[in-house]
């Protein structure tokens, strides 16, 4: 071994909350573990809203990416309580459900398709009246024209379910690296770990590059390998709701969602008083500038929702970078290239499917198996020219790229 350089049975490339549930069901395994990541904990996570949103954020032609999306609601239960007694600590995890509405007659049959789609799909959720929708949450505003209520989809908060994750890897045994990935290593035609932009080296006997949007800008990967994961920026909007009696609100008991004049705008309430309002979608590449106009987008749509809004405290603003893909569905799996292992692309999905992934990339490692859940997403449905890197490869955490990290202001 090099000096100043580690051995590991596994490295993985990014510490958000991908790369830190892969870690840590590897050293589950029994896989002794590094993590690359200047920050382990940020990533995506750090911006996201945390909706569990299997059944609302259907979309046609998803179907595939369904069946996956219900696994991992699925296990989120268990998930959390094993997650929370590795770690000692809460995730936010709450069963609320979510309600979904229309705010006029565009909207409404909209609403009234994805009703449709949900149950061909064999879906539950609840066609309501505008009437029980605001019975059902008074702060509505009375131009809500109908709405579906959706039980099985609930909420967690990513920021403490980072922590966790970081907390739950640290008393497993995994080991931080906590410098900049410059350039994966190939050495006999086989992945051998990546070295680092302080000149020292993270070898491995397999290679995970779980960096979300950075994924494929790592240099020394073979050409055509790794997917097309391109960033999509995301504005939030934090919020602090009143507190009487102990408790906060009465404000909004579950997740509400809407579509207002076409764009997607939701509302997340959270036990400890926070009140997330999300999220634009910008094809901006790196920008994670928080613009006037992206808040005043949210708030304007918000305001028409639930018109007491704009009486809460603005806390906070950030943006975030979501890692897409051309079908919108994650790449998990091996590559072509030996012992070179992916867990990115998670796109709107990244909070929801991460219990099934750390399952998935856990049997791998351990294994080499992909379990069957999972083997509809593997590197190998990209292939040819769509697998070209999208830009100029940099460090994954290097100066170069911190333009393109989430970046939180205070309001």
């Amino acid at each position: 071994m090099r000096a100043g350089s580690t051995h590991s049975d596994v490295a993985v490339v990014g510490g958000g909350i991908i790369g830190l549930v892969t870690a840590w069901r590897a050293a589950q395994r029994g896989l002794s573990t590094t993590v690359i990541d200047p920050e382990p904990g940020g990533g995506a996570a750090r911006v996201a809203a945390g909706m569990l949103a299997a059944v609302t954020e259907l979309h046609y032609g998803e179907e595939a990416l369904l069946a996956l999306n219900l696994a991992s609601s699925a296990r989120y239960p268990d998930f959390v309580a094993e997650l929370e007694k590795a770690s000692g600590q809460e995730t936010g995890y709450r069963p609320c459900g979510t309600l979904a509405v229309a705010l006029d007659a565009d909207d409404r049959a909209h609403l009234r398709e994805l009703h449709a789609l949900q149950q061909r799909c064999g879906l539950e959720s609840q066609w309501l009246t505008g009437r029980e929708c605001r019975r059902l949450e008074p702060m509505l505003a009375p131009s809500v024209r109908g709405g579906l209520r959706i039980d099985a989809d609930h909420q967690t908060d990513p920021r403490r379910l980072a922590t966790a994750l970081l907390l739950a890897c640290e008393r497993a045994g995994v080991v931080f690296r906590r410098a900049a990935a410059a350039e994966l290593t190939v050495e006999r035609g086989r992945a051998a770990g990546v070295r680092l932009d302080d000149g020292t080296r993270a070898e491995a006997g397999q290679t995970v590059l779980a960096a979300g949007s950075w994924t494929s800008r790592l240099a020394g990967v073979p050409e055509g390998l790794l997917p097309p994961v391109r960033p999509v920026k995301g504005q939030v909007l934090r919020l602090r709701m009143p507190r009487r009696d102990g408790t906060y609100g009465p404000f909004l008991s579950r997740t509400v969602r809407a579509v207002v004049r076409g764009g997607s705008v939701y509302l997340v309430p959270r036990a400890n008083g926070e009140l997330v309002i999300g999220a634009t979608s910008e094809e901006l590449g790196w920008d994670t500038t928080v613009t006037a106009g992206g808040v005043y987008e949210l708030l304007r749509d918000a305001h028409e929702l639930a018109p007491g809004v704009t009486e809460l405290p603005l806390t906070e603003t950030s943006a975030g970078l979501r890692p897409a893909t051309p079908d919108n569905a994650p790449v998990i799996g091996p590559t072509a290239l030996p012992d070179l292992r992916l867990a990115a692309g998670h796109y709107r999905n990244g909070v929801l499917l991460t219990p099934v992934t750390g399952d998935a990339m856990g049997e791998l490692l351990a294994t080499g198996e992909l379990p069957e859940v999972a083997r509809a997403f593997t590197p190998e449905r990209f292939g040819g020219d769509e697998a070209a890197l999208p830009s100029a490869q940099v460090p994954y955490g290097s100066e170069q790229s911190k333009h393109g990290e989430p970046q939180e202001r205070s309001a």
